[in-house]
């Protein structure tokens, strides 16, 4: 699969599970129709045993929708980091975003797993750039071939757009999410994304 392949499906996976996550708030995080465990029918019709359930449907949705989007920041990192004439105090960023998502991604993939939950939700709402914040194949293509000094920008800018996705992700889990871990790492999220957005809000205004 090419780059971008990758990121057609990449975005529509947050499309989807985006749409899914506004269908939980809609019908409400716990309790409400067809929330139990053994009525779980695909992705639509997970439900929860009030009783016994550690998660529900918008915990899945979260780790499955955040696991692409932190995917392309790393990506996103690592064309910066190829680059010369890059500031240092953006390789330093571009570095801790991999360093602090890279785990996260783990993470999450470890909750899918002990959930019986694919890593990836299922179909291809492809060619919704800018959903959840992220690139378009075109904006990884001009972040790819532009120079340090333009990449930087690019990166700067294209970054901010793509934590504030992150942080509205992450705001309507702390809505509908139920799971006291999945609900830790959305909070942290919202922090330190909001930190760097200021951060890097403050190199561009430099």
């Amino acid at each position: 699969m090419t780059r971008g392949e990758r990121g057609t499906v990449l975005v529509g996976i947050v499309l989807a599970a985006t749409l899914a996550l506004a269908g939980c708030a809609a019908g409400g995080a716990t309790g409400g129709d067809g929330m139990g465990h053994d009525g779980m029918g695909g992705q639509d019709g997970m439900g929860q045993d009030d009783e016994t359930a550690d998660f529900n449907q918008a915990d899945v949705m979260f780790a499955q929708m955040m696991i692409p989007h932190h995917a392309q920041a790393i990506e996103m990192s690592d064309l910066i980091l190829a680059k010369d004439g890059v500031d240092p105090e953006v390789v330093e960023l571009a570095e801790e975003i991999k360093d602090a998502q890279g785990p996260e991604i783990e993470l999450m993939e470890s909750w899918l797993d002990e959930w019986g939950m694919p890593s990836m939700m299922e179909g291809d709402m492809g060619g919704m750039g800018g959903m959840g914040g992220m690139l378009s194949d075109d904006e990884m293509d001009e972040l790819e071939a532009a120079d340090g000094p333009t990449g930087t920008t690019l990166f700067l800018e294209g970054m901010i757009e793509h934590h504030e996705g992150a942080i509205d992700m992450a705001e309507q889990h702390q809505d509908d999410g139920e799971n006291e871990e999945a609900l830790d790492l959305s909070a942290a999220i919202i922090v330190a994304q909001t930190a760097e957005i200021e951060r890097m809000q403050e190199l561009l205004d430099g």
